[in-house]
């Protein structure tokens, strides 16, 4: 049923699944970006919002806290992205993928779309789950004769 929810009001994730993030506050990067629907392929613009480890949408500019989100990624789940012009045919197009999709955006210049894959290209870095201290192995230990 929550699949269903989200074809039809064509969010991703609950809109109010912001983990306490203030979008409305000091984001790192805002702007508009015409992206294709999840579940119907058209293209809508919308106002977008990079902060703390998530990209936000919204239909238009003026974000405040009491804005509704229309959809959020998670940025750690995202593995790349890049341009995407030879994939769809489009100028200034680019995508983000994560392991089971590829969500694509058009900006509105090569600047813009060049700003925002390296502004969500930092925050995949500095998002995506690092090696815990129980993973790192500690090769001299084991070489001890």
């Amino acid at each position: 049923m929550a699949s269903l929810w989200r074809a039809a009001t064509g969010l991703t994730e609950k809109a109010d699944d912001h983990d306490g993030v203030e979008f409305w506050s000091n984001p790192e990067r805002t702007g508009w970006l015409t992206k294709q629907g999840e579940y119907i392929k058209t293209w809508r613009r919308r106002w977008f919002v990079l902060k703390q480890g998530k990209l936000f949408w919204f239909k238009d500019s003026a974000v405040t806290r009491a804005s509704r989100t229309r959809g959020v990624i998670p940025v750690a789940t995202c593995l790349t992205v890049k341009g995407a012009e030879d994939v769809l045919n489009k100028q200034y197009a680019f995508e983000l993928s994560t392991r089971s999709e590829t969500m694509y955006f058009i900006a509105d210049s090569e600047k813009e779309k060049e700003d925002w894959i390296n502004s969500i290209g930092r925050s995949i870095v500095q998002h995506s789950r690092s090696v815990t201290d129980s993973e790192v192995v500690d090769y001299d230990s084991n070489n001890k004769n």
